[in-house]
């Protein structure tokens, strides 16, 4: 099950990068040019928003799951000195759920903002810095401190 997870959230991983991505390109090339906020613009804006609860259930899942976190919170001061422990117990979750928080503010403001270009640049704000915590908060394998790969094999 733990491994399923694993799979399950690092693959889901790519899809909230991608749409968010996408979105807030979108948002930019949106107010930037003055576009109109289509209904397509609020499909996208919507399917982010779910992708990224999605991947916070998966999380939230994996969180109570996991033998790391279960040694965080059993063993304390010593697993405070165990990098993968603190990033994993502390960071990571703060982070992400701190990120999936600004998508559900931004997404709901932009759906009340009266005028298109205010739509579009409640989106690019609010997903924007969402996107920009995620990209800090993933384990990149290039991080010396804490790393995880690309793609996990099932």
């Amino acid at each position: 099950m733990y491994q399923i997870g694993l799979w399950l959230h690092t693959g889901l991983r790519w899809l909230v990068l991608c749409s968010l991505v996408y979105t807030v390109g979108r948002a930019l090339w949106g107010w930037r040019f003055r576009y109109s906020f289509t209904a397509t613009d609020d499909r996208v804006r919507h399917i982010t928003a779910t992708i990224a609860h999605l991947q916070l259930m998966v999380g939230a899942t994996l969180y109570f799951i996991s033998p790391l976190i279960r040694f965080f919170f059993s063993q304390g001061k010593q697993a405070m000195a165990y990098r993968e422990a603190t990033f994993f117990g502390i960071l990571h979750p703060l982070c992400m759920f701190t990120a999936i928080i600004l998508i559900t503010i931004g997404s709901a403001l932009a759906k009340r903002r009266p005028t298109d270009p205010e739509k579009f640049r409640t989106i690019l704000i609010w997903f924007g810095i969402a996107l920009l915590l995620i990209l800090l908060a993933i384990p990149w394998p290039w991080f010396s401190w804490v790393h995880r790969p690309l793609f996990r094999n099932f």
